[in-house]
């Protein structure tokens, strides 16, 4: 019986998701499918799986997991300053991602408490505490995921409801380990799990790069970047349980460090295929076999219990629609709010904290996530059937130019609307009369720093200086990358080499009007055809960054769209490769393509999404 089950679950975790793919369920996280699953083959339902000692090991590594990968989701990126500045939402309203969040969180905890203490004033549940920490749960995988899907993680509605859900999984594990110590009597022990939580801090930001050197030395055979991974989590887990800590916020922290030493797209992957590939729909479908719903319906006291945590679980995220209303269009905020409702990642290993420490019983635990998967399935829906993705969502870069002219204003027109926002600047009176109905031009006083940072000038991702004199070019260039714009380029007319070299080092990339007018006419005469793609309306050369893991590790011809793309050179560690049929694409690199306009927009989406 306990191989047929070990068989049975190792089974179900390969097939599940293959069904899921097979018939387009895609509202729903793969998680809880792997838990309703779990329901119907367990005690609940036909009982063909029971929980061996094998199966307890290998789903207790699969929480583990599921902890760590939870700490690498954590973008600290987004905590810095340049990623919080304000900007403008959908709604046209000013947005600074993280005080929203942290706005939306503050009344998530307030509304948490409010309702711990209803339920235990009414006596349907008594241990306050408990109920505070789960409403305050978001489940932060599910919330990136479906984020991704609808490509706005980089806008201010994507970025607030990330941000939202980091501080909806990091907080109530943090509360989690205070409630686990002082009810696990080891309280005396708090100062040593805040010391943990110092000595974290510390190593996050003490080591920045040392994984470079991994990578310079590791093999195939010796995976050492994995090795790292494995080594962080167990050495992690044995102090947080020394000190009186949990083992999942051990795991947690480990993945935070993990997440700081930067490593390679690679690593990632292999972590992620190992954690998602084999443990944690173990752990998952684990937790569907242990459901006792029998006994659930047997107990109308906790039968009575669930309906009102679902309702819970929603209004606990009431405040977030409130706060979302102010900043963002009424239908994507009311979405939003509803995704930040998603709770299934914390909820289910505090409920083992808390069956481990008597502090709750089975039918409750049941009940809790059974409420759980509910708001899972219906949140998600609701997000993907009532958020409208506008023109706005979907700009990947911000393109600032200064100098309206007609070099200028062609190019706006060229780049694709759904790829770049373009502004620009000028302090020439005549030329914003000439070209303002053609583009969106904003007249300001002078080229100054003070005003070009008033008007919002070094705001955008990609800054252009395109005047006709090259000093100011090169000047506003210069302060465009110290005000840390991601690309600064400077159109010179008659740049001397010793110029050239300068900005080269320092990063700035040139247009010089020299060298390709002479390129394009080399072109013509030596290779009419390649002058015809650059210079072709109907069809697009393009450059893309490979960051779909769906199309990595793959030859390039068993792509499903390679019949709609011709790629030219892929350059891969700073190397151009000639592509073939054959040749299997790695994360990262950069591929020249070209292809009719609408599918190579497409296929440059699709292979840019991480």
């Amino acid at each position: 019986m306990e191989q047929l089950s070990l068989f049975l679950v190792v089974l179900l975790a390969l097939v599940i998701p293959i069904f899921m793919a097979r018939f387009k369920v895609n509202n729903v996280p793969t998680a809880v499918a792997e838990i309703i699953v779990g329901i119907i083959m367990g005690s609940s339902g036909f009982n063909l799986i029971s929980s061996t000692h094998d199966l307890s090991f290998l789903s207790d590594l699969g929480v583990i997991l599921l902890m760590f990968l939870s700490g690498m989701e954590i973008d600290f990126d987004l905590l810095s300053r340049k990623n919080n500045q304000k900007r403008k939402s959908q709604a046209g309203k000013e947005v600074d991602p993280m005080k929203t969040a942290i706005m939306a969180f503050i009344g998530i905890a307030f509304m948490s408490v409010i309702l711990g203490y209803i339920l235990h004033f009414t006596g349907l549940f008594s241990e306050t505490p408990l109920a505070i920490i789960i409403f305050m749960t978001v489940a932060l995988g599910v919330v990136i995921a479906t984020l991704k899907e609808k490509d706005i993680l980089g806008r201010p509605i994507g970025q607030t409801i990330l941000l939202t859900a980091v501080m909806g999984e990091v907080i109530p594990l943090m509360l989690l380990t205070i409630y686990a110590s002082l009810h696990g009597g080891n309280a005396e022990q708090l100062w040593l799990i805040i010391l943990l939580f110092v000595a974290a801090i510390f190593l996050l930001w003490r080591f920045q790069h040392p994984y470079d050197w991994f990578v310079k030395v590791t093999k195939s055979t010796t995976q050492l970047d994995i090795r790292l991974a494995f080594f962080l989590i167990f050495a992690l887990v044995t102090v947080a349980e020394t000190v009186g800590a949990e083992n999942i916020l051990g795991a947690f922290l480990a993945g935070m460090v993990m997440k700081l030493l930067e490593p390679s797209e690679a690593t990632k992957d292999k972590l992620t295929s190992i954690g998602y590939g084999f443990f944690i729909p173990i752990f998952f479908i684990m937790t569907g076999v242990k459901l006792n719903l029998r006994s659930l319906f047997a107990h109308p006291s906790s039968l009575m219990l669930l309906p009102i945590l679902v309702l819970c679980l929603f209004i606990a995220k009431l405040p977030v629609v409130a706060v979302f209303l102010r900043k963002f269009d009424k239908r994507n905020a009311f979405a939003g709010s509803f995704l930040t409702a998603t709770t299934i990642t914390i909820v289910l290993p505090t409920l083992q904290v808390a069956r481990r420490l008597h502090a709750i019983t089975q039918t409750q635990s049941d009940a809790f996530i059974l409420a759980a998967v509910i708001v899972c399935i219906v949140s998600p829906i609701i997000f993907n059937s009532n958020f409208v993705l506008t023109p706005a969502d979907r700009i990947k870069q911000k393109v600032t130019m200064i100098g309206a002219n007609t070099f200028t204003i062609p190019v706006i027109h060229d780049l694709h609307d759904n790829w770049y926002q373009v502004r620009v600047f000028t302090d020439d009176q005549n030329n914003y009369d000439t070209f303002k109905s053609r583009a969106d031009i904003t007249l300001i006083p002078s080229y100054d720093q003070e005003e070009l940072e008033k008007a919002g000038v070094f705001d955008g991702n990609i800054f252009v200086a395109a005047l006709s004199k090259d000093e100011e070019n090169i000047r506003l260039a210069k302060m465009a990358q110290a005000a840390g714009v991601g690309r600064v380029i400077v159109i010179l007319l008659q740049p001397d080499a010793e110029t050239v070299k300068e900005l080269r080092e320092v990063g700035i990339e040139i247009f010089n009007f020299t060298n390709v007018r002479s390129s394009l006419m080399r072109a013509l005469i030596e290779s009419p055809a390649v002058y015809q793609v650059m210079t072709d309306t109907k069809n697009v050369l393009y450059s893309v960054v490979v960051q779909n893991t769906s199309y990595t590790g793959r030859k390039l011809m068993d792509w499903d769209f390679v019949d709609q793309m011709t790629v030219s050179r892929i350059r891969r560690d700073g190397a151009w490769l000639s592509p073939h049929g054959s040749t299997v694409i790695e994360p990262g690199d950069e591929l020249i393509f070209s292809g009719k306009f609408e599918n190579a927009d497409r296929i440059r989406r699709i292979l840019s999404q991480k």
